[in-house]
Formats: C-alpha cells, sequence, structure tokens
C-alpha cells in the first residue's frame, strides 16, 4: 500500500469515529419536548397494563397511580441492573424531585421487561420520561439528564418559576 491512501485510511477513520463521537455526545442527556403522542408510543397501552387504551397516560400505561404521582410532575427513570449511569442518575433525580415539593422520581427496572423496552422505544439507559400532573408525557431524556434543562423542563411542566444567577 502507498504511503498516500494508508495516511488517508490512518488519518480518517479516526477523524470521523472522532467526529461522530462529538456528535453523539451532544445529543446524550439533552431535554427533548413531546409535541404530540409520536415521542411515546401507542402501542404500548394495553400489553403492559391491562385495560389501558391507546389513548391513556402513559402514568396508566405504565400501572402508575396515586402516591406514585406526583401531583405536579413525576420523573420516570427506566434502568437496568447493568447500566453504570443509572444510580447516580437516580440519587440526582431524587434530589431534583426533592427540590419540589409536588415532584416525584419513580425507577422502573427494565432488565427483564424487554416489553416496556420496545413499547417505550428506550434503546439506552438511562431513560427518563417527564409526567405532567395529569400523567401525560411532556418531555424525554436519552442518557444522563442535563440537570439544569431537566430543572427548566420541570419549571414548564410545574408552573414553578424561578430567579437565576448567571456568574
Amino acid at each position: 500500500m502507498d504511503l498516500a491512501p494508508a495516511l488517508v485510511v490512518g488519518l480518517g477513520l479516526p477523524a470521523v469515529a472522532l467526529l461522530v463521537g462529538l456528535a453523539w455526545r451532544a445529543r446524550d442527556g439533552r431535554v427533548r419536548r413531546i409535541r404530540g403522542r409520536g415521542d411515546v408510543p401507542a402501542a404500548a397501552a394495553s400489553a403492559i397494563h391491562p385495560g389501558a387504551t391507546a389513548s391513556a397516560p402513559e402514568a396508566e400505561r405504565l400501572g402508575l397511580a396515586g402516591d406514585a404521582l406526583g401531583a405536579g410532575a413525576t420523573l420516570v427513570q427506566f434502568s437496568t441492573e447493568f447500566c453504570s449511569r443509572c444510580p447516580g442518575t437516580a440519587r440526582v433525580l431524587a434530589e431534583l424531585a426533592s427540590e419540589y415539593g409536588d415532584v416525584r422520581h419513580v425507577d422502573i427496572d427494565l432488565t427483564h421487561r424487554g416489553d416496556l423496552a420496545d413499547a417505550f422505544r428506550v434503546t439506552q439507559t438511562p431513560t427518563v420520561l417527564v409526567l405532567g400532573a395529569d400523567g401525560r408525557a411532556t418531555a424525554r431524556v436519552a442518557g444522563v439528564p442535563r440537570i439544569d434543562e431537566l430543572r427548566d423542563e420541570l419549571d414548564t411542566t410545574t408552573g414553578r418559576s424561578r430567579v437565576r444567577h448567571h456568574a
């Protein structure tokens, strides 16, 4: 092999891998607002919680009710036994929920629940759904959430306002 093609391959592949990695990292943990019902499929209904309809709120489709739900919002974290980032995420989300009087954190283990992972299109853990007071998803986070973005989403969902201090 000539030197020029070897250099192109030797330098090109790592450069492409770096760009793909940076693009992946830029998306990881971002809070995405859910518009309509497209991000949480209707197929998640009766397969998970018998009797739930396709138009039922995500909370009902997950079998969450009563004390499991926050009056203002609920942070639903999908985790697995093998997720190294999930325990730390759970601690941060529980702490964040405690900052709000009306927000709860619920952790759902998907290790043996492939049906839930498929129904809610969970392709990585942690994945977090933000449910409003009505039990419907308002936002979704794939990966470790960016806490400032998640706080902004909770403020919007709960109607809470806070003054930001910029350094």
